[in-house]
């Protein structure tokens, strides 16, 4: 048993060093993050021993760093890795988008709007509503080509209460 304590205190933060290689090359295998946060519980192991500390201690904060990266180190990253941004193309992404009305919308026939720098028929979502060129108006639904919109209302100065984009 001495020569294995001697050992240990002349080649123990070199052995944690290589122990903390080999998991963290084994973790390219699998890519799963556990390996390597064990080798991060190895490093720490390296650390400690490299300032002489006896082995129980190397191992126990090695395995309490270990324990540590696994439970909140890892559970984000992987979360984050995991975590596709949400990609919306087409004509989806224009739904909710600001617009400027074109021509008139309303009344006996479609009107034009531009949305995104792109010119598009729309018709207001409340048939009943007539929206003059120049208002601003929300994009709520695309059907085919047409896009459906509804008026932007903005608050009157000192009172609270809005009126449409296109009043002035």
């Amino acid at each position: 048993m001495g020569d294995f304590s001697e050992w240990i205190r002349e080649y123990g933060w070199q052995s944690w060093l290589v122990l903390a290689a080999v998991l963290g090359g084994l973790e390219m295998l699998g890519l799963d993050l556990w390996l390597i946060m064990l080798a991060g519980g190895a490093l720490t192991g390296a650390v400690v021993a490299a300032f002489g500390a006896p082995f129980l201690l190397q191992l126990g904060l090695a395995i309490l760093t270990s324990v540590a990266l696994l439970g909140l180190v890892r559970p984000s990253v992987i979360r984050r890795i995991h975590t596709a941004p949400t990609l919306r193309i087409g004509h989806h992404n224009l739904i909710g988008q600001r617009a400027v009305v074109l021509d008139e919308l309303g009344g006996d026939g479609p009107g034009r709007i531009k949305v995104a720098g792109q010119e598009w028929t729309a018709r207001p979502y409340d048939e009943d509503d007539r929206i003059a060129s120049g208002a601003q108006v929300d994009v709520v639904e695309i059907k085919g080509a047409t896009a459906y919109v509804l008026r932007v209302y903005t608050p009157e100065p000192g009172t609270g209460l809005g009126t449409a984009g296109d009043e002035g």
